[in-house]
């Protein structure tokens, strides 16, 4: 099924379950008034809100209406947890030889996260508001999935039962800002501000076979002013999957229902499939030219994500977004 929520009923928005083609909408409020509230009785939850969607998508639902994307929140408007992760060591392994710097064999053996931004999150359509550009504005084209209630020291193969729900996001990183933090050796703050999800999160089942592994295995495809920017494959080259992600992150603490789990920057040894972030991008031209020649994202820029089934058809609608100018108050 595909879930949702609409900028109404408060912070944490209006749950309604969206049609496959993403064209029809229907509130849940009967079920769970929130998507949170949902992820918090799952169990009971997800069997009547299936039936909901198989509703919907029969035609015999009450109190249809049609989506607007522009009406979306994201999907958890503001969750108890964002870990993000960096699975994908060609990304991981391009940056550090383009400065010199080999990749650590414990990495290839320990997951990377950290603790990014959940207080709230732009919704599809929503702006990236930013302060200057002189910040190094870049997206992250990321795979997320979602929670339910994870014991603490959960094995992968336990924490796999506990992926309900899989989503896109767009993290968004001001680069320009990172150095200095990280040198700082307390880690990200200010160069990690709120990230976008997209319109709907969907059950791993709705996935079909492009879900196997717990990885998606479809091409995270990316566009920048119109432009082809890049559609690498999810399911290849990541190094951990989202189980062991997830058991990571519970290694010495429960998760709350509704934790969302990132997979990091999806990116693929061939090159030729573009990249998923701006950094990805200035790195390979780093390693070719001695020096990139992309800048980053400028005010007005706009960004779209999106990932296709093999048919063609959107599967969680598209992030699309426009990066503008955040006046100092």
């Amino acid at each position: 099924m595909k879930l949702g929520s609409l900028k109404e009923g408060g912070r944490d928005g209006t749950l309604i379950v969206v049609s496959k083609d993403l064209s029809k909408a229907v509130r849940a409020t009967g079920i769970a008034p929130t998507l949170q509230r949902a992820l918090e009785d799952w169990e009971t939850a997800a069997p009547r809100l299936n039936a909901l969607y198989e509703s919907l998508n029969g035609g015999d639902a009450d109190g249809v209406f049609d989506l607007d994307m522009q009406a979306l929140a994201a999907p958890l408007p503001r969750a108890y947890e964002f870990v993000d992760g960096s699975a994908y060591l060609p990304h991981v392994a391009r940056v550090r030889r383009a400065r010199g710097a080999e990749v650590p064999e414990s990495f290839y053996i320990d997951p990377l996260m950290y603790q990014a931004v959940s207080a709230g999150f732009y919704g599809p359509r929503d702006p990236v508001k930013v302060v200057s550009e002189d910040y190094g504005i870049d997206l992250e084209a990321e795979i997320v999935i979602v929670t339910d209630d994870v014991p603490m020291a959960a094995t992968p193969e336990q924490a796999a039962a506990h992926i309900q729900l899989v989503g896109l996001v767009n993290d968004v990183s001001l680069r320009n800002l990172i150095p200095p933090e990280l040198a700082k050796g307390f880690g990200f703050l200010q160069s990690k501000p709120r990230s976008a999800l997209s319109p709907v999160f969907v059950t791993p089942d709705e996935l079909g076979d492009a879900w196997q592994g717990n990885k998606l295995h479809l091409p995270l495809v990316t566009h920048i002013n119109g432009q082809w920017f890049g559609a690498p494959e999810a399911g290849v080259d990541m190094q951990f999957d989202f189980a062991q992600l997830v058991a990571h992150a519970a290694k010495t603490r429960p998760l709350s229902a509704g934790t969302i789990v990132g997979s990091g920057t999806v990116a693929n040894e061939d090159t030729a499939l573009g990249a998923s972030c701006f950094a990805e991008r200035r790195t390979v031209e780093t390693l070719r030219d001695g020096k990139p020649s992309t800048p980053f994202m400028s005010f007005g820029d706009t960004v779209r994500i999106e990932v296709l089934d093999k048919a063609g058809n959107s599967i969680f609608g598209a992030i699309e977004q426009r990066i503008e100018h955040q006046p100092a108050p």
